[in-house]
């Protein structure tokens, strides 16, 4: 079975157990810090990956390493240990904050534009998405890529919007490439 796959299944269990608890938004806050924790510090994984490490040492420092967490987050990483699964910790996260996303009908948007856009360009780039998108909320993460040449690119999980001069001018090249064969 897939990672992601796998990651989803878990990912929809805490979400379903978080909502049956009123703590989905605790959640949402705490689970990327953890991600974050195991993506900075590699020594945390490998100790939680170690075979002559007993399980019980790797919950002990699961337990203290996590302890302000809510208790749905220590359990979680507890199971991931037992069943072998903690390299799938950041699959869980995302899979765990896109379903947040679509319950609440907000869109992660990545928009890569020549120079920074200015907090104006940002609010229409947003508005234009909610309406296209029908969601109540898009979030922007703006990224330099002076290779566009002009224009925007829009991420939006798998679909990409390409209104950049670059993107225009391969289109053409393809096009004529084609009819000319």
């Amino acid at each position: 079975m897939s990672e992601a796959v796998v990651a989803k299944r878990y990912a929809d269990a805490l979400f379903q157990l978080s909502s049956e608890k009123n703590s989905v938004d605790k959640l949402v806050a705490e689970l990327p810090v953890v991600k974050e924790v195991f993506q900075n510090d590699k020594k945390i994984g490998d100790f939680l990956n170690h075979p002559r490490i007993s399980n019980d040492e790797k919950m002990k420092l699961i337990d203290e390493a996590f302890k302000q967490c809510d208790r749905d987050v220590i359990n979680m990483l507890k199971i991931l240990v037992e069943r072998h699964r903690i390299n799938a910790l950041s699959e869980v996260v995302d899979a765990f904050i896109e379903q947040y996303n679509e319950a609440n009908g907000i869109a992660d948007a990545t928009v890569y534009s020549v120079r920074a856009l200015s907090e104006e360009e940002q609010a229409k780039v947003e508005s234009s998405l909610k309406a296209e998108l029908n969601k109540k909320s898009v979030s922007i993460n703006n990224i330099v890529d002076p290779s566009l040449l002009g224009g925007l690119r829009i991420r939006i999980g798998n679909t990409i919007y390409d209104g950049s001069i670059s993107g225009k001018l391969n289109r053409i090249k393809h096009q004529i490439a084609s009819s000319t064969i």
